[in-house]
C-alpha cells in the first residue's frame, strides 16, 4: 500500500504481517525524508511507528478514541487518518500541525502540548462514554517521561479508583526528551515481563467449562494467577495504583502488538500495556542520540544529520548566552546552582551540568515542583537558577505566586522561549508570562534587548534578594568575546533620543529595541526609542517626562496586550492623569483577617468608595 493512498485507516485492516512491516519501514522513510525538510519532532514518531499501526489495526478511530500524550508524536496517527499529502505544510501557516488537532481531523479527539494530560483526558471520556451508555474504546499513550509528571499521577490514582474500562499504552523508550531521572524511572526498570501469567491466564479462560464449576475453580486460579504476576512482575507502578497490566512487549514487533492490543480490548477495567521502543529507530543519528538532540530538529541533511541552518561565527542563542552568563557566575559563586524539568539539551545547560555536576538537578517534567523545590534551596542558602520555557512555565504558576512571590525568595527564573515560537503553534506560543506575572507581589520582571544587557540582567539578578524573572527569546544574537557584569539598576528603562526634532516616542523590550532604532536611522527619522526592559516594576519617573513631552506614544509589544507592557503604562498614566478612579488590592499580599476588617483595611469596602467619589465630587 501506498502512504498517499492511505485516506483512512480502516485501509490498512486486510493486510497480512509482511505487509504491515513494509508499511512500517515506508512510513520510517517517509518521515525522515519529509521532517529533513520541514523540521518537526523526529525520534518520538520514528519510535512509535508500530504502535501506532497495530492501534489501527485492532481499533477503529474517529469511533474509537486515541489520545497521544503531549500530542507531538502523532505523526504517523496522521499518516494513517489520511493526511500525508498535507506534510509538506508541517508546521507551517495554515498548513497540518504538529500536534493534534481537533480541526484537522475527526480522528483527533484530543489537543495537547505539554506533557502529562493524556489519561485524564482518557478517564473523562471513558466517563463521558458510561454515563451515556455509549460503546467505544479509549486508548492513552504515553511515554515514560510524562509518566512522572504530577498531573500523570494523579489521573492513575482517580483511574485505580474508578475502575472505569480503558487502555494505556506506556511507550517505554527509557527517554523523554532528556534522559529521565527519578524514583519513578526507577521503579518503571524493575517492571519484568511474566510469560507465564500471560500464557495462563488465556489458558484458564478457554479451557474451563461457563458453568457453576468453571466459575469457582476460575477464581482459585485466578487467585494463583495473581500472586504469580505479582511475583514475576515485581508489584510494579501501575499495580500499586490498582491496575491491571500487559507486558512488556517488543514495540515493533506488529504481530505481538496486535496480539496484545486485541487481549487488552476484550479486558475490563483499566489496563497498562508495557510497551518498549527505541526512540528514533530506523534513523542512526537518532537512535544515537542521548541527550535529546533529535527529539525536536530543523531541516537537516539525511546523510550527515547536519542541520542545514547555522549560526554565522558572531552569533549565540539566547539560551546559550544565558547558560553561559550563569557559568561566568557559578565559578564566582558556590552558591549558585541550575534547575530544569527535563530541558537540560533545548535550555543549553549542560555544559554547567559537565562543569558543575553537583549542583545541576534535572527533576524531570516537573514545573511545579521544580519552583517550590527552588524556593526552599534558597531558603537554605543556595542561590537558584531555573530555567523554563514559557509556555511550560504556566504550569507553575501557583508555585510562582504562593511560593516565591509570597515569601520573597531570591529564586532567578530564566523564562526561555519568550514571545512567539512559532511551529509548534497554539500550546507553544509564550505570550502570556508578562501578563500572568505581573500581578505577582514582590516579583521582578524583565527582558535584555542584547547579549550584554542579558549578562547585566543575569548579574542584578543573583545581587537582588527577591524572586526575579529573565524572559527571553527563541533565535540568536549578536556576542561578544568577553563577558562582564554590571548592575543594573531595578526597574530602569534606557532612552534613546533620535534626530533632533521627534515626531513619536516608541516604548519597546527585547532584539526588536535595536530593530526599531535601526529602522528610523535607515529612513532618516526623529524619534523617542525606550527600551522597558523591566515590566515590572516600571521605569515611573520616566513615563511622566514621556508623558509631558505630549507626543504621541506608541507602545509596541510582540506578546498579549491584555496585562503587558501597554497595560502597565496605561495604569501608570490613569494614576497620573486620573480619568478613570481605580479602586481595588494594591500589589502586596492581603494578610489574615475578618473580610469586614480586610475590605476596610484594603481601603475596598463600600465606605472607602462612596468617601472616594464625595472627594472627587468635590474637586
Amino acid at each position: 500500500m501506498q502512504i498517499y493512498d492511505i485516506k483512512d485507516p480502516s485501509q490498512i485492516k486486510n493486510l497480512s504481517m509482511k505487509q504491515l512491516d513494509v508499511l512500517a519501514q515506508d512510513i520510517r522513510h517517509f518521515l525522515i525524508q519529509n521532517i529533513s525538510k520541514t523540521g518537526g519532532h523526529l525520534s518520538s514518531n520514528l519510535g512509535i511507528v508500530e504502535i501506532t499501526i497495530a492501534m489501527h489495526y485492532v481499533f477503529s478511530s474517529p469511533k474509537d478514541k486515541m489520545i497521544f500524550d503531549v500530542g507531538h508524536q502523532s505523526y504517523v496517527h496522521k499518516i494513517l487518518t489520511g493526511r500525508s499529502t498535507k506534510f509538506a505544510t508541517l508546521r507551517k501557516l495554515n498548513g497540518l500541525s504538529g500536534y493534534q488537532k481537533r480541526s484537522e481531523s475527526p480522528h483527533d479527539c484530543w489537543e495537547a502540548g505539554h506533557s502529562s494530560t493524556s489519561l485524564s483526558a482518557a478517564l473523562g471520556y471513558a466517563i463521558a462514554r458510561d454515563v451515556q451508555h455509549q460503546n467505544y474504546e479509549v486508548i492513552a499513550v504515553i511515554g515514560d517521561g510524562a509518566l512522572a509528571g504530577g498531573m500523570s499521577l494523579e489521573a492513575l490514582n482517580d483511574i485505580g479508583a474508578q475502575k472505569r474500562k480503558m487502555i494505556i499504552i506506556f511507550n517505554d523508550n527509557a527517554m523523554s526528551i532528556s534522559k529521565n531521572r527519578g524514583g519513578v524511572e526507577k521503579r518503571i526498570t524493575s517492571i519484568r515481563s511474566s510469560h507465564l501469567y500471560r500464557s495462563m491466564k488465556n489458558d484458564i479462560k478457554v479451557t474451563l467449562p461457563h458453568n457453576k464449576m468453571g466459575d469457582e475453580t476460575l477464581k482459585v486460579f485466578s487467585s494463583i494467577r495473581d500472586r504469580i504476576k505479582s511475583g514475576l512482575i515485581d508489584a510494579p507502578l501501575f499495580q500499586e495504583f490498582n491496575l491491571d497490566y500487559l507486558g512488556p512487549v517488543d514495540g515493533h514487533n506488529i504481530p505481538a502488538l496486535i496480539k496484545v492490543f486485541e487481549a487488552a480490548k476484550e479486558h475490563d477495567g483499566p489496563i497498562v500495556v508495557h510497551v518498549r521502543t527505541k526512540k528514533g529507530k530506523g534513523y542512526r543519528y537518532a537512535e544515537q542520540d542521548k541527550i535529546g538532540q533529535w527529539h525536536g530538529v530543523s531541516p537537516f541533511n539525511i546523510q550527515t544529520g547536519q542541520p542545514l541552518m547555522k549560526l554565522p561565527i558572531n552569533e549565540k542563542t539566547w539560551s546559550n548566552i544565558i547558560s553561559d552568563g550563569l557559568i561566568e557566575l557559578a565559578k564566582k559563586n558556590k552558591d549558585v546552582v541550575a534547575i530544569t524539568p527535563a530541558m537540560a539539551q533545548g535550555s543549553k545547560l549542560l555544559k554547567f551540568a559537565k562543569l558543575f555536576p553537583d549542583r545541576f538537578f534535572d527533576c524531570g517534567i516537573a514545573e511545579e515542583h521544580a519552583i517550590t523545590m527552588a524556593g526552599a534551596m534558597s531558603l537554605g542558602g543556595l542561590r537558584p537558577f531555573v530555567s523554563i520555557y514559557s509556555s511550560f512555565l504556566q504550569r507553575a504558576y501557583d508555585q510562582m505566586n504562593h511560593d516565591l512571590g509570597r515569601m520573597d525568595l531570591p529564586v532567578v527564573i530564566g523564562i526561555d522561549r519568550a514571545g512567539l515560537v512559532g511551529d509548534d503553534g497554539e500550546t507553544h506560543q509564550g505570550v502570556f508570562d508578562i501578563s500572568f506575572l505581573r500581578s505577582i507581589p514582590n516579583l521582578i520582571l524583565s527582558q535584555p534587548k542584547d547579549a550584554k544587557e542579558a549578562y547585566d540582567l543575569l548579574y542584578t539578578a543573583f545581587a537582588t534578594k527577591h524572586p526575579f524573572c529573565i524572559r527571553y527569546p527563541r533565535g540568536q544574537t549578536a556576542v561578544t568575546d568577553k563577558i562582564d557584569f554590571h548592575l543594573i539598576s531595578i526597574g530602569s528603562w534606557e532612552r534613546f533620543d533620535i534626530g533632533s526634532d521627534p515626531k513619536a516616542i516608541i516604548i519597546s523590550y527585547g532584539p526588536d529595541v535595536d530593530r526599531i532604532i535601526h529602522t528610523i536611522h535607515e529612513n532618516n527619522l526623529s524619534m523617542i526609542v525606550v527600551n522597558a526592559r523591566f515590566f515590572k516594576p516600571i521605569d515611573q519617573e520616566m513615563c511622566k517626562e514621556l508623558f509631558n513631552l505630549d507626543l504621541p506614544i506608541y507602545v509596541y509589544e510582540t506578546d498579549v496586550k491584555i496585562g503587558g507592557l501597554s497595560s502597565a503604562v496605561l495604569e501608570y498614566q490613569n494614576e497620573i492623569e486620573n480619568h478613570i478612579h481605580i479602586l481595588g488590592i494594591d500589589d502586596h499580599y492581603v494578610q489574615h483577617g475578618s473580610i469586614r476588617s480586610l475590605r476596610k483595611k484594603e481601603h475596598i469596602d463600600l465606605e472607602s468608595l462612596f468617601r472616594e467619589i464625595e472627594r472627587y465630587g468635590q474637586d
